[in-house]
């Protein structure tokens, strides 16, 4: 069998079908539901777009510098605290970060991950799997922006039973916004948010009985 594309290989980490969890965190998309921000396919289109021009920029903003070797892992770890001010995020990430991680060392039992054992962000491993898998920063921007993207779409397809055709065109309009952000992100290392976000993460973990787990 003919080796993986490293660009495929990259593709099948950071499935949400994988152990890294993405099919059970929706983003913050539960609570924009449950708060009325997000009620139908052009107001999610819009939720997404958003999310994509800030924190999917940050984040990977951060993948990229590490896959391209701007920023160590453990400094990395620290930039991503910083710019990530809900603790329920940085919770998210982590445990999200904690799949990445174990996938990566199963695929790469030689490669020393000592940077991210005990507690990794996902945009922090992502840019150590990116740069393993050969890619350079842009790519594995895009990766992270895209995944990230496609997996808020599907909650809130299923949150708001919309129809999957809806949602698979909404993915697809949003393409070009992801490869502009990724083009951003591989420049520097990026520090805006937006607060709204914040607050959907920190409502959704006082939830009771969450769907998602953010």
């Amino acid at each position: 069998m003919a080796a993986p594309i490293p660009f495929a290989m990259m593709l099948t980490l950071a499935d949400s079908r994988l152990p890294v969890g993405g099919h059970v965190h929706s983003a913050g998309v539960e609570q924009a539901v449950a708060d009325r921000l997000v009620t139908d396919v052009a107001s999610l289109r819009s939720h997404l777009e958003h999310r994509v021009r800030t924190g999917g920029l940050v984040a990977a903003s951060i993948a990229a510098a590490v896959a391209e070797g701007r920023i160590d892992e453990a400094d990395a770890q620290g930039e991503t605290d910083a710019r990530t001010p809900s603790a329920a995020a940085r919770a998210a990430s982590v445990a999200q970060g904690r799949g990445m991680l174990r996938l990566a060392r199963r695929r790469w039992p030689d490669h020393d991950f000592t940077a991210h054992m005990g507690r990794t962000h996902l945009p922090v491993i992502s840019g150590t799997v990116g740069r393993l898998c050969g890619l350079d920063a842009r790519q594995t921007a895009l990766v992270s922006l895209y995944t990230a993207m496609t997996g808020s779409a599907t909650a809130g397809q299923r949150l708001l039973a919309l129809d999957p055709a809806d949602v698979a065109m909404v993915t697809m309009d949003l393409a070009g916004v992801c490869e502009e952000t990724a083009d951003l992100a591989a420049l520097e290392l990026a520090d805006l948010s937006d607060p709204v976000f914040d607050v959907l993460a920190e409502r959704h973990e006082r939830r009771d009985m969450p769907l998602f787990a953010s």
